[in-house]
């Protein structure tokens, strides 16, 4: 099997954040270099920044250590996020009643690849 068709992947399962909150974060570093990316990330200003940062390095360790790729040539091929679990909390209301409070949880999936360069 070629090393530039594997594709090197780091999930992270349960993230304690909306989807919506963090398909912002992932619309921002989608295409962009890894170490770009992670400098994009560390001054953003979004609290969830910090986890989908933590996916990014361990998507670059992945490909570092398991497939030998140069760190260098790396760029976020992929970034996507899907729902988890939803803890469920109820808050007491009038009149003997509750109201349901949903706290989400997410998947954070990060896919890096690998650029060739072209030698002229």
């Amino acid at each position: 099997m070629e090393k530039n068709s594997i594709s090197v992947k780091a999930v992270n399962k349960n993230v304690r954040s909306s989807t919506r909150k963090i398909a912002l974060i992932l619309d921002h570093i989608r295409g962009k270099k890894a170490d770009v990316a992670i400098r994009d990330l560390e001054f953003t200003r979004k609290r969830i920044a910090h986890d989908v940062k933590k996916t990014v390095q361990s998507a670059i360790a992945n490909a570092e250590n398991n497939y030998q790729h140069d760190i260098d040539s790396l760029y976020v091929k992929e970034a996507y996020v899907g729902k988890s679990i939803v803890m469920k909390r109820f808050r007491p209301r009038a009149k003997g009643r509750a109201s349901a409070i949903k706290k989400p949880f997410s998947r954070i999936t990060i896919v890096l690849g690998e650029k060739k360069e072209v030698k002229k």
